[in-house]
């Protein structure tokens, strides 16, 4: 595989990438996916053979075993964990060797959690919550916290003069095409539907007035945020 750029792919770039990856969607900085396998034993040949592309590429995406599931994403750590052109064709090799072993993507399956606390001042609450939770800021980004071995949520720190009563929300980001379905469903479970700001994301408030915000790539700057 010859050279590939590793700059970030502004958001034309990164949307034109995704219109030609049926099999995965743009979101918080990366492409992610699910691949569905014939069996438990395919899966893991799928990991297997993704493994090797990683060590081929001396690039390495996250990548998760759940039986007959394979969940996947791709991003470049030292371009800010941002979607380059070295993800992308990462992404497409990884489709080719599903395909190959019989798997099938299903992109709108992942879904990604972000804890989210509202505050006049995150460098007030940032130390306690980086030390809570063994979590680190990284470079340019003053109001996130992140799990350094990529396995937990991620915690941000919303600026808000007027911060909620319980403070903490939940950010789930979906896939786009199913997202007025979880609000439909969410709302019927009992919860109230604000959809100000829809489609980025529609504010979802339970009885006790406890919020979750679902999330998508639209009507954002950067397709992949």
């Amino acid at each position: 595989m010859p050279p590939v750029n590793r700059t970030p792919l502004d958001a034309a770039a990164t949307q034109a990438a995704l219109d030609a990856l049926p099999d995965w969607r743009g979101r918080l900085g990366a492409l992610r996916t699910a691949f569905r396998a014939p069996s438990a034993a395919v899966a893991l040949k799928l990991v297997a053979r993704v493994g090797e592309l990683a060590e081929e590429l001396d690039h390495h995406p996250s990548l998760d075993w759940r039986y007959d599931l394979v969940f996947i994403s791709w991003t470049t750590h030292s371009a800010g964990w941002r979607v380059t052109a070295f993800d992308v064709a990462a992404a497409e090799r990884t489709s080719q060797i599903a395909q190959a072993l019989g798997a099938v993507a299903e992109p709108a399956l992942p879904r990604s959690l972000e804890l989210a606390l509202d505050t006049t001042d995150p460098a007030l609450v940032r130390g306690v919550w980086a030390t809570a939770l063994g979590y680190e800021q990284r470079p340019g980004d003053e109001d996130s916290l992140y799990d350094p071995h990529d396995r937990g949520p991620s915690v941000w720190f919303q600026r808000t003069s007027t911060p909620a009563a319980s403070r903490w929300h939940l950010d789930v980001s979906v896939a786009s095409e199913i997202a007025d379905d979880v609000v439909a469903a969410v709302t019927a479970a009992g919860a109230s539907a604000d959809p100000a700001e829809a489609p980025a994301f529609t504010v979802l408030t339970d009885p006790c007035g406890d919020r979750v915000c679902i999330c998508t790539p639209l009507g954002r700057q950067h397709p992949a945020q």
